[in-house]
């Protein structure tokens, strides 16, 4: 009888899926991992063989042999934003073809809980790593630094290292001449979740309305907690309670504005007769309101794409390119 399987764990090996398909071990490799220059006839023979076989690919011994995965490592801070569900889909959509596997880690807005997966991942000797932002840990700038791993930064720009992003102060400037524009000179800046881009975003708004004589530190309504649609009525409901002269308002993301919108609405206040409103990321139920939500619309996959084709020129050694790649923003605006 045939022996099917390693002798340690009775599995079924890359060499028993080769010899079915026909094939050569690093072929069936490449097949398997998606790498583009396999033929698709070779590709469908070897993804038979390891479905006859119920094959799995061992990630850990791959990187033991080679002394290097076949992976990439993206670091995000949440999964339930949509922001980096967009990231994250350009990201796999320039990996894949290139047959790198994306492993995933949110760290939920906490630097702790960074620098810990920074530790775990790096033991699996990633090809490469995308960061969200340059705020983390001193342990955990020392860990990356020593590891040699080429790294990327994501949504925002500074002389740290090569990133790809834009200015999140300069989108607060925006909206907040664009309320002023329109008239408005009682301005709030309403936030949640306050991670370093939504204090960048603060201080960019703070900065337009010092200049203009206009700014009221009383108007600046920021909680930790995370943002919700929820938390946004009840924000927008205790700023109109303690300051009702309020006319225009920049809400730190478009959560917190689609609630303030339903909120106005329970509340009899006119969206934008009374009170002006811009969101930011411009999320896609943004224009679908009633008013409809101006927003600052935020190029969050062309961020993914951009960083990962980044990252793959530093993998292939090409790293006298461009170090940071300024792909700006858009201020859209709807009936609010």
């Amino acid at each position: 009888m045939t022996r099917i399987g390693s002798r340690t764990t009775g599995r079924p090996t890359l060499a028993e899926v080769a010899r079915l398909s026909g094939v050569s071990p690093i072929t069936a490799s490449r097949a398997l991992r998606g790498v583009s220059t396999v033929a698709p006839e070779l590709v469908r023979k070897v993804e038979e063989a390891a479905a006859a076989l119920g094959y799995v690919a061992n990630p850990a011994a791959r990187a033991l042999a080679s002394a290097q995965s076949q992976s990439v490592v993206v670091l995000i801070p949440s999964l339930s934003n949509q922001l980096f569900i967009d990231t994250l889909e350009a990201i796999h959509g320039v990996m894949r073809p290139r047959g790198l596997e994306v492993l995933i880690g949110n760290f939920h807005y906490d630097v702790a809980e960074e620098e810990n997966l920074i530790r775990n991942y790096l033991a699996y000797q990633p090809r490469g790593i995308l960061l969200t932002g340059f705020d983390r840990t001193e342990q955990s700038r020392r860990m990356l630094a020593a590891s040699k791993v080429p790294c990327v930064h994501m949504m925002e720009l500074a002389d740290d290292g090569p990133c790809v992003g834009f200015s999140q102060e300069q989108a607060g400037v925006v909206a907040a001449h664009n309320l002023l524009q329109r008239g408005r000179r009682r301005l709030a800046y309403v936030a949640a979740q306050l991670d370093p881009r939504v204090m960048q975003r603060a201080e960019g708004f703070r900065r337009a309305l010092r200049e203009a004589g206009l700014h009221d530190a009383s108007l600046e309504v920021m909680v930790p907690q995370p943002s919700s649609i929820a938390l946004g009525g009840e924000m927008f409901r205790q700023l109109m309670r303690e300051h009702p002269d309020v006319d225009g308002i920049f809400f730190c993301n478009d959560d917190l504005g689609h609630g303030a919108i339903y909120e106005a609405q329970r509340l009899g206040i006119r969206v934008p007769e009374q009170v002006a409103m811009i969101g930011f990321n411009d999320l896609p139920a943004s224009a679908q309101l009633v008013p409809r939500l101006t927003s600052i619309r935020t190029p969050r996959a062309a961020i993914g794409k951009a960083a990962a084709l980044m990252l793959l020129e530093r993998l292939d050694g090409k790293t006298g390119g461009v170090q940071a790649r300024d792909l700006g923003f858009e201020l859209v605006v709807r009936e609010s």
